[in-house]
């Protein structure tokens, strides 16, 4: 087996992280994220045309008949319709929009639903989801750390925290809509990431007791090396599917699969460099993997 050198350029890939940290930072305090209606309140309706529907004009007659900022899509079939009216309109005007909707048009409209968000839901749903990234990072370093051994976890979770800002500051900086199905890709990100961490942390963990001869840089990539055609196979098949899901499942589903995509690429580039180089910078040796001598064992191996 060829062993790639990858902590040879743990610099540059660190350096890059770094760049792409700063760029997720910068433009998440200063753009910040554009919100969807689960999270920032407001009416959610979804109508049914007889035939085909010109969403070009429905967002015109929208904007006449007093709803401007309204978001028009399509939702499953070209006669299915989603529109997503801002904060300021009530629950109770499903059926004065569609009654608009049915002036302007030569075919029937028909009410499906109509959900209305209120502004401290919104809030609420806002700091559960922030709550619920903060206690999956905790509930992995306890893990972890109980699973392997404290510095892995460290690892790991600076690997998980780097994803998850990346992932959010792609959101920012492309302007895409972040809403709860967003959110649940983010939270599949961690899991999908964890997973291809922990498989590099055994694989280091093991190789550190059997080739006690090598050097810590020497086992990283020796261990990288042997998990990288399963991290490549595992990550192709799944990018092979997200991106099935963002080109054909339609606007509902665009923001979940572009978040798994994003987050699979950089977790899988994150369970390669960054766990990893953390492990270097803690100077990880042999010394903290080596299993407990029991008492008196030491004693009964000299014993002929």
């Amino acid at each position: 087996m060829k062993v790639i050198n990858f902590m040879g350029q743990r610099h540059l890939a660190l350096g890059m992280s770094a760049v792409l940290l700063l760029v997720a930072i910068f433009s998440l305090s200063t753009r910040q994220l554009s919100w969807g209606l689960d999270f920032t309140g407001g009416t959610l309706v979804e109508v049914h045309y007889s035939e085909s529907a010109d969403l070009k004009l429905i967002r015109q007659t929208l904007d006449v008949g007093g709803y401007a900022g309204a978001v028009v899509v399509s939702f499953g079939t070209d006669r299915d319709v989603l529109i997503r009216l801002p904060q300021g309109h009530a629950d109770t005007e499903g059926t004065a929009l569609v009654s608009l909707l049915e002036s302007s048009s030569e075919v029937g409209v028909e009410l499906r639903r109509i959900e209305f968000v209120g502004p401290q839901v919104g809030d609420e749903l806002r700091e559960q989801g922030g709550l619920a990234m903060l206690m999956a990072l905790g509930m992995v370093m306890l893990y972890i750390g109980f699973r392997f051994q404290f510095k892995f976890a460290l690892g790991a979770v600076a690997a998980l925290v780097h994803d998850v800002i990346i992932t959010l500051g792609f959101f920012s900086l492309i302007g895409l809509e972040f809403d709860l199905t967003v959110l649940a890709a983010l939270l599949a990100v961690i899991g999908y990431s964890l997973n291809d961490t922990i498989v590099v942390s055994d694989r280091i963990r093991e190789n550190f007791r059997k080739l006690r001869k090598m050097n810590s840089l020497e086992v990283i990539n020796i261990s990288l090396s042997e998990t990288l055609g399963r991290t490549l196979v595992t990550s192709l098949t799944t990018l092979l599917v997200l991106a099935c899901l963002a080109l054909l499942g339609g606007a509902m589903i665009k923001g979940f699969a572009v978040a798994l995509l994003v987050g699979v690429v950089i977790g899988t580039y994150s369970s390669v460099y960054v766990a990893a180089s953390v492990l270097v910078l803690l100077r990880v040796s042999k010394d903290d993997l080596m299993l407990p001598v029991k008492e008196g064992a030491e004693q009964e191996d000299l014993t002929p």
